[in-house]
């Protein structure tokens, strides 16, 4: 009896620490903040203007990740820098992004309203962009921040973040062929760049992988 008793007790201390993992990501706000983490280190200020949300309240949804021990920082001057506490994070969200797409039925369908209002805007596989790339009639850009492109980025591509993308365009020559991506299969900035190089006159395409995506698929 006692030796059941024990492992009860363990059992039941090991799934009570499980679950504050599980408590820590019960917020779409904290799931965002990580997600941006994913993708680079963070001021607090960086992160409340990327969210919409309060310094204050991006403080609290910190706390919560660090108290987890899913996010960790350092100090940069005046700064406090937040990243992932470990890649093991980030791959976890991977996994959770995932098995969300394929058991809830409302993702898909939000992304598919999404796109509706850039129906021009055309997917290119990652085999298909390897193979225009090694014949150099396409230029890849990366459309996020500068700060995430130097944190990791996909092989040959050019950072042009979406802001500087009209700057950038008016010195490309007409015949070139363009693919853009982001965050991901969810980032809102792909679609956006690629209808803003349609309207300047270029053949482009979105990369619905991102960074994490490539590497993953690259393994």
């Amino acid at each position: 009896m006692k030796q059941a008793t024990t492992a009860r007790v363990f059992k039941d201390r090991l799934y009570q620490q499980y679950a504050r993992i599980g408590k820590c990501l019960s917020s779409d706000k904290r799931l965002e903040i990580l997600d941006l983490l994913s993708n680079g280190p963070k001021s607090v200020e960086n992160l409340a203007k990327q969210t919409e949300m309060s310094i204050a309240n991006v403080s609290r949804h910190l706390q919560i990740l660090l108290d987890a021990r899913l996010v960790k920082f350092n100090k940069k001057g005046t700064y406090v820098i937040y990243t992932l506490a470990d890649p093991e994070v980030g791959n976890f969200l991977m996994s959770l992004w995932r098995i969300c797409e394929n058991q809830l039925a409302d993702i898909p369908r939000i992304k598919e309203d999404f796109l509706k209002h850039y129906q021009n805007s055309q997917a290119l596989t990652k085999d298909e962009l390897i193979e225009k790339m090694e014949a150099g009639t396409i230029i890849l850009l990366d459309v996020r921040p500068k700060d995430e492109f130097e944190a990791g980025h996909i092989a040959g591509a050019i950072s042009v973040p979406i802001k500087e993308l009209d700057h950038y365009l008016q010195n490309l020559p007409q015949h070139v062929e363009v693919a853009a991506y982001c965050r991901g299969p969810y980032c809102v900035y792909t679609a956006q760049a690629v209808e803003k190089i349609q309207r300047e006159g270029f053949k482009a395409y979105r990369l619905e992988e991102g960074v994490h995506e490539w590497q993953m698929s690259s393994n």
